[in-house]
């Protein structure tokens, strides 16, 4: 298949991170003498109005294009950035509601979703997983509905109230977070605050719904939706989750004690929190979350400011253009 590769580049994402390997990118893709269009955002939320101009241009997905066998170029996106760029790329695909593949090369802090689907984070690696594979694959993400100030969209990795929304805000804030990105740390910046927000997360009330069942949780810490086993830069809050299937995982952490809450970042670190008495999971292919006091909320790693939430979720998919690493 002869490709024309369209790269949407937010240098500003990781800190400059993503200009760097933007270039290396584009270095490579000159070494093999590829067709490319770079497009470069100048500022926060450009890569929608991009989108929009490229949406005519790119090419959707269907089966039997493998059969093809003109030479009419094939126009697939390369998103250049973090998870929250692809994540305002891929609700512009949403909202058109047409089925176009995105690649991804990426370049933040946390990379959450990259790690998640088994992407690498190495341009090189990346490159050939991305040039090498001859179809998109098949990638199961949330679709979420806030009632309150009916708000919808997709989600890539998770959508969480609480504890790590509280990190996201803080982190996003810092400026340690562009120092540590410059040093190729940057998901350090999430556990440098992590202490500071077990200290000052209080608990908090949810209603949820799940299977038809509902439970209360008034002592609630931590409450992520999620599509992948990661957030906060690596952290395996899930790792039951597979984003390959068409199922939505829902973390709930009530907060325990001082003494207690060391004993569960360890078990944390070691995999083994699932066992802890404090953590509880559920799996559905919907589920509805409700928080009446005002809390911290994160998509995506993007904030989405502190305030009450009535949130459903159901399942969808989409399409990423990738082979699975070697």
């Amino acid at each position: 298949m002869n490709f024309h590769y369209h790269l949407l580049i937010n240098p500003a994402a990781g800190s400059g991170t993503a200009s760097k390997k933007a270039d290396q990118l584009i270095d490579l893709f000159d070494q093999h003498d590829y067709t490319y269009t770079p497009y470069y955002t100048t500022y926060a939320g450009e890569e929608k109005e991009i989108v929009k101009r490229l949406i005519g241009l790119l090419t959707p997905w269907d089966e039997e294009l493998l059969r093809r066998s003109d030479d009419e170029p094939y126009h697939l996106l390369i998103v250049v950035g973090g998870d929250g760029t692809l994540h305002q790329v891929v609700n512009q695909f949403y909202l058109t509601g047409i089925n176009l593949p995105v690649s991804y090369l990426p370049a933040g802090s946390g990379n959450d979703f990259a790690r998640g689907i088994g992407l690498s984070r190495q341009v090189e690696k990346a490159f050939k997983q991305i040039t090498e594979a001859d179809k998109p694959q098949k990638i199961n993400v949330l679709l979420y509905e806030e009632k309150i100030r009916e708000e919808y969209g997709l989600v890539l990795n998770n959508v969480g109230i609480g504890l790590d929304a509280l990190i996201v805000a803080t982190t996003n804030a810092s400026a340690s977070k562009e120092l540590l990105n410059k040093y190729k740390l940057g998901s350090a910046s999430y556990g440098l605050y992590l202490i500071k927000a077990l200290l000052t997360q209080k608990t908090f009330p949810v209603l949820v719904e799940v299977n038809g069942q509902k439970q209360e949780f008034n002592r609630t810490f931590l409450c992520t939706t999620t599509n992948i086993p990661y957030f906060g830069g690596g952290v395996p809050i899930a790792p039951m989750a597979d984003p390959k299937k068409e199922m939505i995982d829902l973390v709930i952490i009530e907060k325990p004690n001082p003494f207690a809450i060391i004993r569960l970042l360890v078990q944390l670190l070691q995999k083994k929190h699932t066992n802890n008495k404090h953590y509880r999971h559920f799996s559905s292919s919907r589920i509805r979350i409700v928080s009446v006091v005002p809390q911290h909320g994160q998509a995506d790693g993007e904030n989405m400011g502190q305030r009450s939430y009535d949130l459903y979720f159901s399942t969808s998919s989409q399409y990423v253009w990738y082979a699975d690493e070697q």
